[in-house]
């Protein structure tokens, strides 16, 4: 009796210490948050409103050519960055919207984004580079590379095919020039507001938080004479934040 009341006590004094993760503690909110924005911080390079020609190679070969837009900003007071592409026929039709978000975890040490367009997702490694970004999807024995150089206020990033043993092959460019700031999206968040006259509460947004358009009055990009027209391949990715790699993988276009 006495060897299992002595059993019990010990039983429950080892019950009642803490566990090794208990002790640690879960990671603190306001240091994890501290580093989430030092390491975005390092990708304010990518801010504002961009806008310039862009190419891509669709399955059957064509080369299509489009106005490229991309929009970027903080968001969660600098600890995420989130990414909106846009996509224009000559006559200022959209042809693709896409949008994305950056983070980063301290406990991997390692940047993703996470991509959403024409019904689709998927998350990815993004690697900074000296004077820019790249990432990688994954497609079966190929891998769709796209990399980003951004300098002096150009945006210069390519998509390339590549497959184990070949030469890369590239299926998409653009070229585009910074050509504003943009208080998207953390300006266009909701506040506590009371209306005066009736004394309800009231949702204030800026006028930012509208979709970016062209001007009617601002001439489009000119397409290449080496470029002609062929009309919008769905699921075909035209910047780093548009669709999935499937359109990319299916060409046969792989010397």
């Amino acid at each position: 009796m006495i060897h299992r009341s002595l059993a019990a006590v010990l039983a429950l004094s080892i019950a009642g210490l803490p566990s090794a993760a208990d002790a640690q503690g879960r990671p603190d909110p306001a240091v994890t948050v501290a580093a989430q924005k030092e390491a975005l911080a390092k990708l304010s390079f990518m801010d504002g409103l961009w806008r310039g020609p862009a190419w891509t190679i669709s399955p059957s070969g064509e080369k299509h050519t489009v106005t490229q837009t991309e929009r970027v900003g903080p968001f969660l007071d600098g600890a995420v960055k989130v990414v909106e592409g846009l996509g224009y026929e000559a006559d200022g039709k959209v042809a693709f919207n896409a949008f994305g978000v950056i983070s980063y975890s301290p406990a991997t040490r390692a940047y993703s984004l996470r991509s959403y367009a024409m019904g689709m997702s998927g998350d990815y490694v993004l690697t900074l580079l000296p004077e820019g970004f790249a990432w990688e999807i994954p497609a079966g024995p190929m891998t769709i590379r796209y990399t980003a150089t951004v300098k002096d206020g150009t945006w210069h990033e390519v998509g390339d095919r590549v497959v184990p043993g070949k030469d890369p092959v590239r299926f998409m460019e653009m070229t585009l020039k910074r050509f504003g700031d943009t208080t998207w999206p953390a300006e266009g968040r909701s506040r506590p507001d009371r209306d005066e006259r009736s004394g309800a509460p009231s949702v204030r947004s800026s006028s930012d938080r509208r979709p970016f358009h062209f001007s009617r009055r601002t001439p489009l990009m000119q397409a290449s004479s080496a470029a002609p027209r062929s009309s919008v391949v769905p699921g075909l990715r035209i910047s780093a934040f548009a669709p999935t790699a499937s359109a990319a993988a299916s060409s046969t276009d792989e010397t």
